[in-house]
């Protein structure tokens, strides 16, 4: 068998022990829902056949146990008690470990693997060796869950590759029959002549009728290793099916069909796609001096499809955070454990998606914050109570999409941080001095600093002053931010916002002086113009009056210290950020920019505004600016400014403070 199948087999088996350990999770919450009992079953059933399928026999067999169990607690036979559950949360990390082995990290402790399934064998009665049974055959006794059986037409047609690579049809097809009454035809139309055929590849098909009360999920379930190489087509029967009609199934219908490509080659991909943009960028500098008609309309075909491949290519590579968030429940569970606090993980937003690369990026800081919230923020359940607030705890997991960015929240119900407690510790740690005035907001942003942690002591799970560091540093590193919120006694709530890709956005084009940025289009509202008269009338404060409405900006050539002759009439882009909407005064608007993101070198590791770099299309480099960390940046300098100001007037009768250029200091802003 090649490593290719091996390592698909072992990507999707790691995928179904989290929805093993999801069912189960939920399963001690609620014992009698039999719904969960069934996702558990359908993980374990799907895991034991597949592995028997691949030649992982060991995997195979344990996993047969296990189903067994299940199978009889879906009968009601078994009742779902704790030690139970427990047991089978032990057993899918044993599976996690044999699958290690099997990828060559790690050995099998075969006496772990013996005792599981003898504390098994007595809490369910499984008995059976599971080298002598047959791993795709229906376990003794098994009957179809109660409910009315329905018909499914299935048409089957397995790769020709698929016996030399170790695959066997015959098993795929014994599970389907151990699901019902399993009717089928052997489609022989692609068989060729004797001396044409190859006997190691496969010209069969099968057009088969199952009747059964399992859903199309699990029948496709048993397809799930090969579908990418096979075609698989699974659907409802209707009341009356001929035999003719059965037979006469559309190669149009393989809505199911998926495919897995490895990260590189999608890596890859992305990265052919964004060098093209630059090329087509380059083609419509090109077009837009020529007078040729013919050049004009290629370089718009061009545009039009080089946009069309660029959405196509990012869409590829977008998850959604379901599997991400669902392995948390097993952490939140074992804590629990561990520090005898009762919590509750709820997860919203699970379907929003985000690129694989960010999801890599976003377990660590998020097993970071979890572990947090359970040490730190989650009281006992006795000081719960005494507090007022029911014994068992929430831990919160959101995600949803904002512009350009996703926002990613873990919150808790615990009792939150005291923000005079965090001041005094950063004091004490020497992180700010004892005279510093800061705002709630940057005081609470302190737990983000190196070495900060209010624990006083150093436990299994947290308080080395690491983990919110390591949050930080992996948000920045994905040019992301972190906030935190706070409300003593009632939570804490982190918010991590990050951006939809790493690879690709959509930029608006912007020119300050000679020197060109991006700023990305979709946190993007309108452009309007800003005259001398509207300055004039601000009295030199960074306001606009935008149709009866003042917004504050920021003059990016005077922030950006550019030494340029302001033009006449300057253009503001109006911007929603977490501050409310800003705007951003440039000299021209050059419209929109596909713009490929290009990182920056040791030298701008330490400018948080600019998030990266981009190439035009006549070969000059713009960077590209993030307007949150702009704001963010802008609002920290007012405050300090306005503290700067409340010293000098307790000196001066004056009431006004002026800049060395003699204007009114920008600190008048709201």
């Amino acid at each position: 068998m090649t490593d290719k199948y091996k390592l698909a087999f072992s990507e999707e088996a790691r995928e179904l022990v989290v929805e093993l350990e999801s069912a189960l999770l939920k399963l001690d919450a609620d014992p009698q829902d039999q719904e969960v009992v069934g996702r558990a079953f359908r993980a374990l059933h799907t895991i034991k056949g597949s592995g028997a399928m691949f030649g992982f026999d060991d995997i195979a067999g344990f996993a047969h146990h296990l189903e067994t169990a299940f199978d009889r607690l879906r009968r009601g036979e078994l009742t779902a008690t704790s030690s139970l559950v427990n047991l089978a949360l032990a057993a899918s990390d044993q599976i996690k470990v044999m699958l290690d082995a099997a990828s060559g990290s790690g050995q099998v402790d075969a006496d772990r693997n013996a005792t599981i399934l003898e504390q098994l064998r007595q809490l369910s009665g499984v008995a059976e060796d599971p080298l002598k049974s047959d791993c795709a055959a229906t376990p003794a006794g098994r009957v179809s869950p109660a409910g009315p059986a329905q018909n499914w037409r299935i048409r089957f047609r397995p790769s020709r590759e698929m016996l030399l690579n170790g695959t066997n049809p015959a098993l795929l097809i014994g599970e389907l029959r151990a699901m019902g009454d399993l009717k089928l035809e052997a489609d022989t139309s692609k068989v060729p002549l004797l001396a044409e055929m190859e006997p190691a590849n496969c010209y069969l098909a099968w057009e088969m009728v199952l009747a059964t009360t399992s859903g199309a999920e699990e029948i496709r379930d048993v397809f799930i290793f090969v579908e990418g190489d096979s075609e698989v087509l699974v659907e409802a029967a209707k009341p009356a099916v001929s035999q003719a009609e059965a037979a006469t199934i559309s190669d149009g219908r393989q809505q199911n069909s998926s495919l897995r490509v490895s990260v590189d080659k999608l890596d890859e991909l992305v990265n052919l796609v964004g060098e093209l943009v630059t090329v087509q960028a380059r083609l419509d500098e090109v077009a837009a001096r020529s007078d040729d008609p013919d050049v004009l309309e290629i370089a718009e075909s061009v545009g039009r499809l080089t946009a069309a491949l660029r959405e196509n290519s990012i869409s590829i590579r977008l998850l959604p955070l379901k599997s991400t968030f669902e392995r948390f429940r097993r952490l939140v569970h074992d804590l629990g454990a561990e520090l005898h606090k009762e919590v509750e993980l709820t997860i919203e937003g699970a379907e929003t998606e985000l690129d694989k690369t960010v999801i890599d990026q976003l377990k660590d800081p998020l097993v970071h914050l979890i572990r947090n919230a359970m040490d730190h923020g989650i009281e006992s359940p006795e000081a719960r109570i005494a507090a007022g607030k029911p014994a068992r705890a929430r831990i919160h997991l959101s995600a949803e999409h904002s512009g350009a960015n996703v926002l990613v929240r873990v919150g808790d119900d615990g009792r939150g941080l005291d923000v005079e407690a965090v001041r005094r510790r950063a004091v004490e740690q020497g992180l700010i001095t004892a005279d510093a005035r800061l705002t709630e907001p940057e005081i609470l942003s302190l737990i983000l600093s190196p070495g900060f942690s209010t624990a006083r002591t150093v436990t299994d799970i947290s308080g080395r002053g690491v983990g919110m560091d390591v949050v930080r540093r992996s948000l920045e590193t994905l040019r992301g931010s972190v906030e935190v919120e706070s409300k003593p006694g009632a939570g804490l709530t982190v918010t991590l916002r990050l951006p939809l890709t790493l690879a690709i956005i959509d930029g608006l084009l912007v020119r300050v002086g000679k020197s060109h940025f991006v700023l990305p289009l979709a946190n993007s509202l309108e452009c309007v113009e800003l005259t001398r008269q509207d300055i004039e009338e601000s009295h030199g404060r960074h306001v606009a009056n935008v149709r009866g409405r003042i917004i504050p900006y920021i003059r990016l050539s005077e922030y950006l210290r550019m030494a340029t002759d302001r033009p006449e009439r300057e253009q503001i882009m109006l911007m929603e950020t977490e501050h409310g909407h800003y705007g951003f005064v440039v000299d021209q608007v050059l419209g929109d920019h596909q713009t490929v993101i290009k990182n920056l070198g040791r030298l701008y590791r330490n400018v948080q505004e600019v998030s990266g770099a981009t190439i035009l299309g006549n070969g000059s480099v713009a960077l590209i600016l993030d307007p949150e960390r702009l704001v963010q940046s802008a609002v920290q300098s007012i405050s300090q400014e306005r503290s700067g100001l409340r010293r000098a007037r307790q000196k001066s009768k004056f009431g006004q403070t002026f800049d060395s250029e003699g204007k009114q200091d920008r600190c008048n802003v709201k």
